[in-house]
């Protein structure tokens, strides 16, 4: 029997720590228009060679050399826009940092598995702890040269490491790259120059507590009304006192907008961005702030109303409610999403499938979500699944990161706690115990919506399986109760089942078994253990 591995426990989903919210700035004129790209593009060449200049220092950078490139940007912006290139300067070599260890444990990984799949006799069978040899003498020949070909990747990547070079692009590789392909994306020249110069540009203001509406340099008032705080070289376009520049148009934030006013009422801290859309030709203002950190909801206390159990899968969310007990209550649903298309149209599915899901656990009153805590990170390598190009594609393309986050987000909102669970042997079980016994005659119940209910079996802290097994040699209360739906403390657990009235075949005379469900009225040599509790306890 194939040893089963440990089930982590189930945990409640902390709350997001940061906010943003975004807006249009409408109505612009052709002289707002314009200054916004003098200074964005202004900016943005600072940013581009400070960024180079911070690559360039390596594991070398220290305290006198970021003040130093401070003061070189203040003399040509100002303190406040200085501090903030020079930060984002740092947070884009940490992430290229961060990034380049992970592809160096994927090489690893990746050589240890063709390395160990070498040593296997061609054509031999895998187990599920040990991986098959390769198929073909031809396969084995591929596989080996490509074992040299990681080997050099990964001593280059590792002398980059230890270097402290790092790579980065600011506008994005993949825009970099679209210019070798104009025709397949749907660009021309001048379309692609101005969406790269776009990308490009720096409008970004780090916030300040204490200061007038929570920020010096992009400061946007309650009533919505925004000014700029231009760099020294362009302070000859300013419209209003102290060297700033008013756009004519309002800010509104729709989504969250009672907060974001509150914050800048009171002169806490808010940053600012404003970027160009070069596709649609239109600016928006995205505003972030920072939450307070909070204690996460006790597990019993999201528990108290039942819960929903999810099961992710490519195109859509299964999902079916529990009550307290484990038990499914109504019909399972699923709210399908489509993950083709743009960046944007994926995002626009995923945040419409949860939407319906928020509304439907607020329709039933529960107050938790089980869902799923996925990693395909290690999963989806071409060395683990070979040729099942189109399973890697499969779980490449579900959102499982990007879906519990905003899921979190968007519930935290709602006052819905999400429950993250171990998602090992869920479908395998949950289909083996409940799919069945679910299904109808009206009624056709999938693997993923008996999945569903396992999920949320497990958050509630309940085994998967619907039933223990019979008493092996006699039903006193030594061999433990044969259901586990029902907590121990549940009023009526031990009794009989309710008699339904009228004449029935074979059934007992009045009178006869009013003590069926009283194991201590029976003629048994001992009580039972919750008698015994009672008449023990003071």
């Amino acid at each position: 029997m194939a040893e089963l591995r440990l089930i982590a426990p189930a945990f409640v989903a902390p709350r997001p720590s940061g906010v943003a919210v975004r807006d249009r700035l409408k109505h612009l004129t052709v002289e707002d228009d314009k200054v916004l790209r003098l200074v964005g593009a202004h900016l943005g060449a600072l940013a581009s060679a400070d960024l180079k200049t911070r690559c360039a220092d390596g594991l070398g950078h220290c305290a006198e050399i970021w003040a130093a490139r401070k003061r070189t940007l203040t003399a040509l912006s100002s303190a406040r826009w200085a501090g903030a290139m020079t930060k984002t300067s740092h947070d884009q070599w940490a992430l290229a940092r961060r990034c380049q260890a992970d592809h160096i444990r994927d090489l690893e990984a990746a050589i240890a598995t063709i390395t160990l799949r070498l040593s296997l006799p061609v054509g031999m069978k895998g187990t599920r702890k040990q991986p098959s040899g390769y198929r073909s003498a031809q396969e084995w020949f591929a596989k080996s040269r490509r074992l040299h070909l990681l080997h050099d990747r990964l001593q280059r990547r590792k002398a980059d490491h230890q270097a402290g070079r790092v790579r980065v692009v600011r506008g994005g590789k993949r825009l970099l790259n679209t210019r070798h392909n104009l025709r397949a994306a749907g660009l021309t020249q001048d379309e692609w120059r101005q969406a790269w110069e776009a990308e490009r540009w720096f409008l970004t203001a780090d916030g300040e507590s204490g200061k007038r509406y929570g920020n010096e340099t992009i400061r946007i008032t309650p009533d919505g009304q925004v000014s700029i705080k231009l760099p020294v070289p362009l302070a000859h376009l300013a419209n209003a006192p102290h060297g700033r520049y008013v756009p004519a148009c309002r800010v509104a934030f729709a989504h969250r907008g009672v907060e974001w006013r509150d914050r800048v009422e009171a002169n806490r801290a808010v940053a600012y961005r404003i970027h160009l859309d070069a596709a649609r030709g239109r600016w928006y203002v995205t505003a972030s702030w920072q939450q307070p950190a909070a204690p996460a909801v006790p597990m019993a206390a999201a528990l108290t109303a039942g819960v929903i159990g999810v099961d992710t899968n490519a195109d859509h969310l299964a999902a079916w409610r529990l009550d307290v007990h484990g038990n499914p209550i109504g019909n399972p649903r699923r709210f399908s999403y489509d993950l083709s298309g743009t960046a944007e149209h994926r995002d626009a599915q995923v945040r419409h499938a949860l939407t319906r899901l928020l509304h439907w656990a607020r329709t039933c009153g529960v107050k938790a979500i089980a869902i799923e805590d996925l990693d395909f990170a290690t999963e989806k390598t071409r060395e683990k699944h070979g040729r099942r190009k189109r399973f890697r594609q499969l779980i490449s393309g579900m959102p499982t990161s990007k879906l519990r986050a905003r899921l979190t987000s968007m519930a935290d909102q709602s006052g819905i706690a999400i429950i993250a669970a171990d998602p090992a042997y869920t479908s395998k079980w949950g289909a083996q115990h409940w799919q069945k016994p679910l299904t109808t005659k009206t009624r056709t119940i999938t693997r993923h919506d008996a999945a569903a209910v396992a999920i949320g079996r497990r958050a509630q802290g309940h085994p998967i399986r619907r039933r223990t097994a019979p008493p092996p040699a006699h039903r006193s209360d030594g061999q433990g109760h044969r259901t586990i739906q029902a907590a121990t403390e549940a009023r009526g657990r031990e009794g009989p089942r309710p008699r339904i009235p009228g004449p029935r075949t074979r059934s007992a005379g009045a009178g006869r078994g009013t003590n069926a469900g009283d194991q201590n009225a029976q003629h048994r040599p001992e009580r039972s253990a919750e008698h015994a509790q009672l008449m023990l306890s003071p």
